[in-house]
């Protein structure tokens, strides 16, 4: 099976790809111009951004998995043109080039509201403010809306395999509560959870995936040797960022990495 990715150079993406190969799929990687080709997967030339470059990425593929996206800026225009319009302009170019591909689309658990009353649950509402989660729910809509065969998963905080990224969340918690939760997903089970999507499991499903442990900001602190002042006050929105992941569960998603903690006992933070 050929898939083509976007993002591949990315936080998942760097991780995904070799992983997807080991499997025995044909890696095809959207690349813009200079970047390197992760070794083993064959680059195109193009940009989401570019109609006119993606006819040639899509044509005879089996899937599109979509992890290109912006996220961390100000720059608010460019969140909405890349995640959205960007999104658009695949989804166009496999209509035209690509009908019978399985579209692939990675989310966020940031798009469930601050205040939801429980873990977020594939079927809630969303109504998110922030620019990031509110440009991937309209791509989402795209995507439902588009004709093609879609799925499209949830990703909450991703870690792992030296990306840094759970090392780097003191820098922007530090005036959160120490309570706040946070689901987790290791680079292995994102790996995991798109060979489930790559298989047809997911197939016309919005999927949350997450580990067995949502872990508080102030456990978090602790694993990173960070100092955190504690806090006993009542925490406000107590669920945000915390998913319901049972979905993935009955249609056969088990993490290997069941918690942060395990990670770090086997060496594979």
């Amino acid at each position: 099976m050929t898939v083509l990715i976007t993002g591949a150079t990315g936080l998942v993406g760097a991780r995904l790809v070799p992983r997807l190969m080991e499997a025995g799929f044909a890696c095809r990687v959207l690349l813009r111009a200079g970047k390197p080709s992760p070794q083993g997967a064959k680059a195109v030339t193009g940009d989401i951004l570019d109609p006119s470059t993606l006819s040639d990425a899509v044509r005879g593929v089996s899937a599109i998995v979509h992890l290109a996206a912006v996220f961390r800026t100000q720059d608010t225009d460019l969140i909405w043109k890349s995640n959205l319009d960007g999104t658009r302009n695949l989804i166009s170019a496999v209509k035209a080039n690509g009908p019978d591909a399985r579209f692939i689309m990675s989310s966020t658990s940031h798009v469930y509201n601050v205040d939801n009353p429980h873990p977020g649950r594939e079927e809630d509402p969303v109504g998110p403010k922030q620019a990031y989660p509110a440009s991937k729910v309209a791509a989402e809509e795209e995507l439902r809306e588009s004709g093609l065969n879609w799925s499209i998963i949830r990703f909450p905080f991703v870690y792992g395999d030296g990306d840094g990224h759970l090392e780097s969340l003191p820098s922007y918690v530090g005036n959160w509560h120490p309570a706040q939760r946070l689901s987790m997903i290791h680079h292995r089970d994102i790996a995991a959870a798109m060979k489930l999507a790559l298989d047809g499991v997911f197939d016309k499903r919005v999927v949350n995936v997450a580990d067995e442990a949502a872990m508080s900001i102030f456990e978090l602190a602790g694993l990173l040797n960070t100092r955190m002042e504690a806090n006993s006050q009542p925490l406000s929105n107590p669920w945000h960022l915390h998913v319901d992941s049972s979905l993935a569960r009955t249609l056969g998603f088990r993490p290997t990495v069941r918690t942060v903690y395990q990670a770090q006992q086997e060496g594979l933070m």
